[in-house]
């Protein structure tokens, strides 16, 4: 009798991971859930948008919009088109490397890095992001738009414009490496 289930399994199993592993991979938040209506000939016609951020709390986040009939198939189609737009985040000492002065649509966005121990100081859309993202000290400061969506956009383009900062010793090690390569 072990045999039948062992070949569900299988075909459960056909793409690699199951699906219940690739959910605990990535923590999902729910930013916003709005109900849509769009008029038609013949009446109003009703659609949930659902802003979904996808964030594995070590480096790795994404977020997406996602459109359907019902809330759940929103929510669905939100995260797998968040999977497709992952970004890496470089994170030095638990918070970001520099900081970054971001402006997307009506949103500006600050976020700053911090000592540790300082934990997120910032609001809404912004803190989830950073949550998500694995960032554990930073300041974030939100200067336009209260829209969710967009703040979340602008803190993901902040954190894709953040560059990795070498510390002194390393940059100084390099230039006497190429000299030595060069004699």
């Amino acid at each position: 009798m072990d045999k039948p289930n062992d070949n569900r399994a299988k075909f459960n199993n056909r793409r690699g991971e199951s699906s219940r592993q690739t959910e605990r991979e990535f923590d999902q938040a729910i930013i916003d859930i709005a109900r849509v209506t769009r008029v038609m000939a013949g009446g109003k016609r009703m659609r949930f948008r659902a802003c979904v951020v996808i964030g594995d709390h070590n480096g790795r986040v994404g977020n997406a919009v996602g459109k359907g009939a019902d809330v759940t198939l929103a929510i669905n189609k939100a995260v797998n088109k968040a999977k497709k737009h992952m970004i890496n985040v470089p994170i030095v000492d638990e918070t970001i490397p520099h900081r970054v002065d971001v402006k997307v649509g009506a949103a500006k966005l600050l976020i700053k890095p911090a000592p540790i121990g300082t934990g997120i100081i910032a609001g809404g859309a912004v803190r989830t992001v950073l949550d998500l993202a694995g960032v554990s000290n930073v300041v974030a400061k939100i200067l336009g738009s209260k829209n969710k969506i967009n703040n979340v956009n602008a803190t993901i383009k902040a954190l894709k414009s953040l560059k990795r900062v070498e510390s002194k010793a390393k940059k100084a090690d390099k230039p006497a490496e190429k000299k030595a390569d060069a004699k």
